[in-house]
């Protein structure tokens, strides 16, 4: 009987940008599924949602609310945005990115992930050899260029129409 690879899970911290002069630590969730084998995951602490009743530590209430899926869903564990492995990938050596994510180098030894909804923008720093530890883990479980072997292009098709 085959069993699919385990799921990659890496607990990070990422720093939001509230100002120039303000920022606060989140911790963040990093997953890979080989189900899913084109994307990656990154779930945020639940209170930085929208409709989270208290806002995040040390930020105002107009500042609490920048985190939130594109849907507007705030899962009971999290905030959870997915995006193309190859997004993050590439965004840590150049500026990469359209749409809802962004991805570029930062400062030092830190990647910029931007994240936009209607409801606002989110700049978050992580630390690259974080995320290039991640991916590399990532890649252990489906290596860069297999990714379509892994796909099941009819459960793709059904969550797609459903």
């Amino acid at each position: 009987m085959f069993s699919a690879p385990a799921p990659v899970e890496q607990i990070t911290h990422a720093r939001l940008i509230v100002s120039t002069h303000r920022s606060a630590l989140l911790r963040v969730t990093l997953r890979y599924r080989a189900d899913d084998p084109l994307a990656v995951r990154m779930v945020f602490p639940a209170e930085y949602a929208l409709d989270a009743a208290e806002p995040g530590p040390d930020l105002p209430d107009a500042d609490a609310d920048v985190l939130t899926d594109p849907a507007g869903a705030a899962p009971a564990d999290g905030v959870e945005w997915v995006f193309a492995r190859q997004l993050l990938a590439s965004g840590l050596d150049l500026p990469s990115g359209e749409g809802d994510v962004h991805v570029r180098p930062g400062l030092g030894q830190r990647t910029v992930v931007e994240l936009r909804s209607p409801d606002g923008v989110a700049l978050l720093q992580f630390d690259r050899t974080e995320l290039r530890r991640f991916l590399w883990h990532s890649h252990l479980v489906v290596p860069e260029g297999q990714e379509l072997r892994h796909l099941d292009c009819d459960r793709a098709l059904a969550e797609l129409l459903a």
